[in-house]
């Protein structure tokens, strides 16, 4: 299997949404585009997916060696030469360490005490990842994190929120603290699936931050800048559909993960333009 194989396997395989994001870019960039999440999904594997947290803090100190290696110019592993056959101009490197800083903090906490503490975490990982996304294919990458990062911390967000059940099952709980307690919902109840009233106003007020976020980030994107951000727009058209279908469900996100049907993921990011 080479590097890109690889890449398109671990990040977008058929039928995901970033599947379908990928597919709105310029057929040039897609390779860059889809190893920069096949990153993104290797550390977010390597801090989430692994119990033992000596484990992780090696795991992800070997990810901090192998961006040095990347900038060296001898990458070892299939994503990092991918990313050094496809990179371009590179605009986008400077945002790559910290989003390998901001996976980190998953690895010292899995609960935040309030929104500020969230945010910041929101802003490390999806704000600089969008950051780096956004310069690879942007026409004034100098500019793009001003506009990119809040996109990227909304869609962080929106993905915490809808995927609160599985990730409470990995011990993890992406609901400040205090906004659990403002709800009258423990942490225990996430964790052992119980609904109540209280859970679904919760998850009312979670929803409706979330899409003023993604909607705020969306509209402060520059008109000469739409064109070329097609796959961070069709992320988040993606993120806001799949909010109307949890409505739908009624907020019955601990036992299941509701998702987006592949023609519909197609439809959506089609009409991304």
């Amino acid at each position: 299997m080479n590097f890109d194989d690889y890449c398109q396997q671990k990040a977008a395989p058929e039928g995901s949404g970033t599947y379908y994001a990928l597919r709105r870019a310029p057929a040039a960039s897609q390779p860059l585009l889809t190893a920069l999440f096949a990153l993104y999904r290797e550390l977010e594997e390597t801090v989430k997916e692994t119990s033992d947290p000596t484990i992780g803090r090696t795991k992800h100190a070997w990810w901090q060696s192998e961006l040095g290696r990347l900038d060296g110019g001898e990458p070892t592993h299939p994503v990092t030469k991918a990313l050094q056959a496809h990179e371009g101009d590179a605009a986008w490197r400077a945002s790559l360490t910290t989003v390998v800083d901001g996976f980190g903090m998953d690895l010292d906490q899995a609960r935040y005490l309030d929104w500020p503490g969230l945010k910041r975490y929101l802003d490390q990982t999806g704000g600089a990842f969008a950051t780096a996304l956004a310069r690879a294919t942007a026409r004034d990458p100098g500019q793009a994190a001003a506009w990119a990062a809040p996109l990227g911390s909304a869609l962080l967000l929106a993905e915490r929120v809808q995927e609160i059940g599985g990730d409470a099952r990995n011990g993890r709980i992406y609901i400040p603290i205090d906004e659990l307690q403002r709800f009258n919902v423990t942490a225990a109840d996430v964790i052992n699936r119980k609904y109540s009233d209280a859970f679904t106003d919760l998850m009312r007020f979670q929803i409706g931050r979330a899409r003023q976020a993604l909607d705020d980030a969306l509209a402060a994107i520059p008109a000469s800048e739409r064109a070329t951000q097609r796959v961070l727009r069709a992320q988040a058209a993606l993120s806001l559909a799949l909010f109307d279908e949890i409505e739908r469900e009624n907020f019955q996100v601990l036992h299941q993960r509701i998702a987006l049907t592949p023609i519909r993921k197609l439809w959506i990011t089609w009409r991304t333009r």
